[in-house]
């Protein structure tokens, strides 16, 4: 046991900047340890716990830096895992695809219903989700309508938030799901309609369960703290994203949570292939004019 802890020791202070939160004592996490494992796992669970990981993503990490001991012959507390192959992920080769989108969607604005789907559409937002929080059907219906309607003949690209029935009826680009919504929604049927698919992850745990779908895209965060919507874990800082884009090269991936024109930078060259912008894509005093200087402000932030 001795072994494990000075392994896990080592892997916690090589990889620092995966840290999120206070560290832990190693000591804390003993009585979580399952047994039966090698020592290769144990070491690699406990220094991600130790860096913060929940115990599911710990798990995810400790299997893949297994099966790179394995392939590589040797235990390398300096190598963090990040080869699809460590993860099992290659596993999932054979799975249809859902439809393509473009593997950089540029600026994704995430506005609250229809009225701003169109305003920003107007400003050339290249990717819109329109996350319209209703619990009358109808409501719900005339606003994917609408969106719908605001993008046609413009190269912007509509995704919806969760009414993935609705989506499919009105023709929408795409639909966006959580975790929880992925367990409920037909996938198989919603692959089959050609919809686009983008998921949410929050981890490593969530980040495999949804490659298993091979989705048109994925989205990771939070990356920053945000007060929007209450998560169920803490923001994953940039260290990590950095880790997530090396493991998920081959699927586009949309950095997402408070994320604003001063931090966007550090995504893209954490390697994000786009970033999902909700708070910081609306002045406080909006106008036509202080939304227009806001866009612009962004569009020169895309292209730098």
């Amino acid at each position: 046991m001795n072994n494990i802890i000075h392994h896990a020791k080592l892997i916690a202070s090589l990889h620092p900047q995966l840290q999120i939160d206070h560290p832990q004592p190693f000591e804390s996490f003993l009585t979580e340890l399952e047994t039966g494992h090698t020592p290769e796992y144990q070491s690699a669970w406990l220094g991600s716990r130790s860096l913060g990981f929940i115990a599911k993503d710990a798990a995810c990490i400790a299997h893949a830096w297994q099966a790179q001991s394995l392939r590589l012959q040797s235990f390398d507390a300096s190598l963090w895992p990040c080869h699809a192959q460590d993860f099992g992920m290659s596993l999932a080769v054979d799975t249809p695809s859902f439809a393509p989108c473009p593997d950089k969607l540029g600026l994704y604005a995430v506005v609250p219903d229809a009225q701003w789907v169109q305003k920003v559409v107007q400003l050339g937002v290249p990717t819109v989700q329109l996350r319209f929080k209703s619990d009358d059907p109808r409501a719900i219906s005339q606003q994917i309508t609408q969106s719908v309607k605001a993008v046609a003949g413009t190269p912007s690209l509509l995704f919806i938030n969760d009414h993935w029935q609705q989506a499919m009826d009105a023709g929408a680009y795409g639909v966006h799901l959580g975790q929880e919504d992925m367990q409920e929604a037909p996938l198989e049927a919603l692959r089959s309609s050609g919809l686009r698919l983008g998921l949410s992850s929050h981890g490593y745990s969530e980040m495999l369960a949804a490659y298993a779908w091979r989705p048109s895209y994925m989205a990771m965060g939070a990356v920053f703290p945000t007060t929007l919507k209450k998560m169920q874990t803490s923001p994953q800082g940039l260290g990590r994203l950095t880790q997530y884009v090396q493991l998920m090269q081959h699927t586009p991936l949309v950095a997402i949570g408070g994320i604003t024109r001063d931090n966007a930078m550090t995504c893209w060259k954490a390697g994000a292939d786009s970033v999902a912008v909700i708070a910081d894509m609306l002045p406080l005093s909006c106008t036509k004019q202080t939304l227009r200087d806001r866009m612009t402000e962004w569009q020169q932030l895309t292209q730098k």
